[in-house]
């Protein structure tokens, strides 16, 4: 039970850290961004009223339900009710950590404050931050201890 205890920690980390680096983006960061690499790596100030690539754009209350829907849906079946390996600890940490950082910032603005802007010859990646980044990499590391986990069990049958 101590490591599913953890889990909740480093979520309130991951969420922390977001919020955190919003605050100063919010403040400090001049409105015409800050190139950090030239023709590659950018922040900007970005309000995404969306989801991913700004998918469901304006369905502010939607998201909202959505992330509260999915943060009862792994406490509930993925953190409470199995056992919890250190491998999906940090993912579900991860995306916990995440999804609590977005929503808070849909229900205290009504849209997501997104600033890691990438951009690659001509094409430009959609703008994203760090709960994002935490939701992307938590998600990647399920699925590769689920095709892990697969490949054991073909190996055993």
């Amino acid at each position: 039970m101590k490591m599913k205890k953890r889990i909740f920690v480093l979520a309130g980390i991951v969420a922390l850290l977001d919020q955190l680096v919003k605050i100063v983006i919010t403040n400090f960061l001049p409105s015409e961004g800050i190139t950090v690499i030239k023709d590659f790596f950018y922040l900007s100030y970005v309000k995404n009223d969306g989801a991913a690539f700004g998918m469901f754009s304006g369905s502010r209350w939607a998201l909202i339900i959505i992330s509260i829907c999915a943060i009862y849906a792994i406490i509930k079946y993925f953190i409470l009710d199995v056992k919890v390996t250190k491998v999906e600890f940090i993912s579900y940490a991860l995306i916990l950590g995440g999804i609590v950082g977005n929503l808070i910032d849909r229900i205290l603005y009504g849209y997501v404050i997104d600033y890691f802007d990438f951009r690659i010859m001509t094409y430009h990646f959609p703008v994203f931050n760090i709960a994002d980044t935490a939701m992307v990499i938590g998600t990647i590391l399920v699925i590769l201890h689920l095709i892990n986990n697969a490949v054991k069990q073909r190996r055993k049958a």
